[in-house]
């Protein structure tokens, strides 16, 4: 019980900032530094992600057998189809046939485009930021190939025509705007896209009905796993084990040296009992090397067959190992 005392002293005389948390020096805002492509609402506390509905690049994958395309859904009446991804580029290769109105750098992170008369056009580049807009979750695609001339507009608000604007910064360019729907259905797909509408050729909308569309609750990633969480409780056992049975025995007990150890009699009983076992292992074993005497049993009395040495010296050997081993349990 007086160890018990000794160890909570000890544990409660050390500083209050060993077990506090670490000071966070980033003056980042909590949005920013929260996971890529995840969202938590500011009014009901609900958490969206989605990280799931995200398809890994094939030449980095660890599947067995990795997806080699992103989603896709008809355009109907636009003439071309759609393919988008989540949470980053599209696994298409675009770097063979390039995108319209797009810099070379920037063709990997094109999240949406479609193909039109042999071209490839970008609705907008990836985003990680999804919005809550009312009780909406929202993903926004922007920074797309420039729109059709009609879109272009001078600082006086009429087209020049020639699908230029007096600005470069004026040049309006594809936007995708996708609609996170929940569904809960275990039998529904992962994720069903439908194409809503284009008003000008310029914005794209969307609909996607998918669970990660769901709210759900924040989960925090366990860094140990519970065979490490274990090690590190038995690692902090140990510890105060030690340390508070060393500091009871020293300032109690007045043991100085191994005897402030915890138990010093029962561990050094315990190392002298595996020592006299070793030293009884390594006298067998020394007896069943090749040119050593060993035992025969001739008319049922044992004697020793001598290979250079009398069958007397060799007991006497024996009766002094036995002897010493005595003394040695006595002395325990």
């Amino acid at each position: 019980m007086r160890l018990l005392y000794w160890s909570a002293a000890f544990f409660l005389s050390l500083p209050h900032h060993a077990f506090a948390d670490p000071v966070d020096d980033d003056d980042t805002p909590a949005a920013e530094r929260s996971t890529p492509c995840t969202i938590t609402s500011a009014k009901s506390g609900a958490f969206f992600d989605l990280n799931p509905l995200h398809i890994i690049d094939p030449a980095l994958s660890t599947a067995a057998n990795p997806r080699n395309y992103s989603w896709n859904t008809t355009g109907f009446d636009m003439g071309y189809n759609f393919t988008l991804n989540f949470c980053g580029g599209v696994v298409e290769d675009l770097t063979k046939r390039g995108v319209v109105g797009v810099h070379k750098e920037d063709w990997k992170n094109v999240s949406a485009f479609y193909e039109q008369d042999g071209k490839i056009y970008s609705i907008g580049q990836t985003s990680y930021h999804p919005i809550i807009r009312g009780r909406k979750l929202i993903l926004n695609y922007t920074n797309g190939s420039p729109c059709p001339e009609r879109s272009n507009f001078d600082e006086d608000g009429e087209g020049n025509g020639d699908g230029e604007s007096k600005h470069n910064s004026r040049i309006r360019r594809k936007t995708t705007i996708i609609s996170m729907l929940c569904e809960r259905d275990p039998l529904y797909p992962k994720l069903t896209l439908s194409f809503i509408a284009s008003p000008d050729e310029c914005t794209y909308i969307f609909e996607a009905r998918t669970k990660a569309g769901c709210a759900g609750i924040e989960t925090t990633k366990q860094e140990l796993s519970p065979s490490g969480v274990f090690g590190v409780i038995a690692l902090v056992a140990v510890i105060v084990y030690v340390v508070g049975g060393c500091v009871y025995s020293r300032m109690v007990l007045n043991q100085r040296g191994w005897k402030q150890l915890p138990n010093y009699g029962l561990w050094a009983g315990i190392l002298g009992v595996f020592r006299d076992i070793l030293i009884l292992v390594t006298a067998s074993c020394a007896r069943c090397i090749p040119g050593r005497r060993r035992p025969v049993h001739m008319n049922g009395s044992l004697s020793y067959a001598n290979r250079g040495r009398s069958g007397r010296d060799s007991s006497e050997a024996e009766n002094r190992l036995i002897d010493e081993l005595n003394e040695e349990w006595d002395d325990l």
